[in-house]
């Protein structure tokens, strides 16, 4: 008999108990309003943004309503303006390129390596075309980050980064986010930390941070941040920027707190969940992974792999393979957007040439969810379906 998997790939951990209390706890006294708070109260949202600040080393924290939220205002924070244009990865997802195009700036794209990368190399042709780069940690991946400042650095060129899948995950002991001017973080249901929908912005540099909370409607408040920069920061920039309410409220920073307490048992489980499916797909023909070298430190919430130069047609008979044996496998390469996946050409308020060597990797690429609800047996499973599904339909060893 044919073996099936039974588990669900969008089912994520209950909210914890000590979460669920301070989340009651915010709705019987009803300050909700991150400002509302009691003579001598410091506030839910005030407190996780402290203790997410020390968690990456930075100087700053704000937390806001989303991760897209995130990357708009830091694009604000440093001037972007419309008609700009922002470098950032092919390679991503639409709440990137988004961002860009909400501030009215112009994507302007970089290619995307089969270690599901930015191309350094294409970076660095293309560093002199903006100030800006919106870098994208897609799906964990991170490049090599000393080579991406140094070409950054070289064309005084501003790096923010989107860390939405690498909270917890680091280059070289430094954390992710903290290498550019601004790291951006999510805290959506299925990110590293879930409050169903919010983000987070840090920074050391004091002016950048002070606009942020600015724009995300602190105008008259901003004392009451605790891991805010010092009052005369605000009064040198409040009346130059404008109110662009995102503030995250007492009741999502109340559920959050305790899971970035628990986070880093998190991450092992989730590393070791990913390790499980890594080693059942490595002697699979015609499977290429994604090898993570010592310098990447990485969270494996999710796992990707490469079937490269496969046809269209025989990835459509995978996935419903996978599919009719429990397996819901993602790919960046349809022709049409779909479960939560897209690709450049798809976002027309973006246009780009073609990227010929973008679109190899994007038309090979298979993606998967593994969220902890999944057990190391489970994983074991998934992996074995996976296998036997793409022996079933791959070429010989050799090639096509």
């Amino acid at each position: 008999m044919t073996d099936r998997f039974n588990g669900n790939f969008t089912q994520q951990e209950p909210i914890p108990e000590e979460a669920i209390a301070a989340a009651v706890e915010v709705m019987r006294h009803g300050r909700l309003h991150r400002y509302n708070v009691a003579e001598g109260e410091a506030g839910q949202t005030a407190l996780l943004e402290q203790e997410f600040a020390a968690f990456t080393g930075a100087r700053y924290c704000l937390a806001v309503a989303s991760g897209g939220y995130a990357l708009a205002t830091a694009l604000r924070a440093v001037g972007v303006e419309a008609g700009e244009p922002v470098l950032t990865n092919a390679f991503t997802l639409a709440p990137v390129p988004g961002a860009i195009a909400s501030v009215g700036a112009r994507p302007v794209f970089v290619e995307v390596t089969e270690g599901l990368k930015i191309d350094l190399d294409d970076l660095a042709a293309k560093a002199g075309e903006a100030r800006v780069l919106l870098l994208s940690h897609m799906r964990g991946h991170i490049c090599d980050m000393d080579r991406l400042m140094e070409i950054a650095d070289a064309a005084g060129m501003i790096v923010i980064e989107d860390c939405a899948h690498t909270m917890g995950a680091s280059w070289t002991g430094v954390p992710s986010g903290r290498h550019g001017v601004i790291g951006c973080y999510s805290t959506q249901t299925y990110k590293h930390m879930n409050s169903g929908e919010g983000g987070l912005l840090v920074s050391d540099d004091a002016e950048m941070m002070a606009r942020a909370i600015l724009l995300s409607g602190s105008y008259m408040l901003y004392g009451r941040h605790l891991a805010g920069p010092p009052a005369e920061v605000f009064e040198q920039v409040r009346m130059d920027v404008p109110n662009i309410s995102g503030r995250m409220d007492n009741l999502r920073a109340a559920i959050l707190r305790p899971q970035l307490t628990g986070l880093a048992e998190r991450i092992e489980a989730w590393n070791a969940r990913y390790r499980c499916v890594e080693q059942g797909l490595r002697d699979v023909p015609s499977v290429t992974l994604v090898e993570r070298v010592q310098a990447e430190a990485f969270v494996g919430s999710s796992i990707q792999f490469l079937l490269l130069d496969w046809p269209a047609e025989t990835i459509h008979v995978l996935l419903k393979r996978c599919a009719v044996r429990g397996v819901e496998l993602k790919w960046f390469g349809a022709e049409e957007p779909v479960a939560f996946t897209s690709r450049y050409d798809h976002w027309r308020y973006a246009p780009s040439e073609r990227m010929a060597r973008t679109d190899r990797v994007l038309a090979a690429t298979m993606d998967m969810r593994l969220p902890l609800t999944f057990d190391l047996e489970d994983c074991a499973l998934i992996a074995r379906i996976i296998g036997e599904e793409v022996t079933a339909l791959g070429p010989p060893a050799g090639g096509l």
